[in-house]
């Protein structure tokens, strides 16, 4: 049974917010907030073992200034750009491009890696995926140690078990075999952005295996099952609907474009808005 798009929809005011939020973010640098309520931009610190250290300018610290990192509360600042940017390119099979943008992040955010309302993990798992696509074991090894070493309460992060399943060959590992590892990732214990991602890859398998109804409910669950899996995702997964939709036939011409316009709606500045406007155009 295919989902239907009205079964599926982001309040549209509250995604137009989310994403006049993000537009405005990567103007002002990402900062530590300390338990005593002051801030320094992440850009102005190192860490050396347990202590954080002032290495730039930053107002009311002074250069070689300690502290521990342990006295740090929460990361403070708005998403990078280049995060979404670059998990769009990573969704349409633009792993390489996606890693340009992903990696600066990922390198600059480092330090708040163990700080609650990092940005760091979620780039850090959009890179482990762009190399497990490429067939990058060891890179995928290292990050998925990295995370996990971030995220100790939740022992191995979800996304090693991802890019071990995205790491095997198509061209020697059977369809039924990559999709029941897929489906495996799925279950309820699963983290919403580990199931979103699961949900898209498989989508793509059974798109390539010409089972086009079944590509487009796992397209699809993503809105509905795991819409907190990411905004980005969520728009890929409807642009890849939608194409199939069209495939299929000029009687789901409506329905494909109720699903490129909620797209385009919550990615804006990214690859995947750019692509769901060149099909609008080519619904017109």
């Amino acid at each position: 049974m295919v989902i239907r798009p009205h079964t599926l929809r982001l309040f549209p005011a509250a995604a137009a917010l989310v994403l006049a939020h993000s537009q405005v973010s990567a103007e002002e640098p990402a900062r530590l907030v300390f338990q005593n309520g002051r801030s320094v931009p992440i850009i102005a610190l190192a860490l050396q073992g347990p202590n954080l250290v002032v290495t730039g300018e930053a107002e009311g610290f002074s250069v070689g200034q300690t502290f521990p990192a342990a006295s740090v509360d929460h990361v403070f600042g708005e998403k990078p750009e280049n995060l979404n940017k670059g998990i769009a390119m990573l969704l349409l099979n633009k792993p390489k491009e996606a890693r340009d943008l992903l990696e600066p992040v990922y390198s600059a955010h480092r330090i708040t890696a163990k700080v609650p309302g990092n940005f760091w993990i979620e780039a850090a798992r959009a890179l482990l995926v762009s190399y497990a696509v490429t067939g990058d074991t060891k890179k995928v090894t290292e990050l998925g140690k990295e995370i996990s070493d971030a995220t100790p309460a939740q022992g191995i992060d979800p996304f090693v078990s991802l890019g071990k399943t995205l790491l095997m060959p198509a061209i020697t590992t059977k369809f039924e075999d990559r999709d029941i590892a897929l489906k495996d990732l799925l279950t309820e214990n699963q983290p919403a952005d580990a199931r979103a991602y699961a949900s898209y890859f498989r989508g793509l398998l059974l798109r390539d295996a010409n089972k086009q109804a079944e590509a487009v409910e796992a397209f699809l669950s993503i809105p509905t099952l795991y819409p907190t899996g990411g905004l980005i995702l969520t728009a890929a997964a409807e642009l890849q609907a939608a194409d199939l939709l069209l495939a299929r036939g000029s009687a789901n011409r409506d329905e494909a474009s109720a699903l490129v316009k909620s797209a385009i709606r919550v990615s804006g500045g990214t690859l995947v808005a750019d692509e769901g406007k060149k099909r609008l155009e080519s619904l017109k």
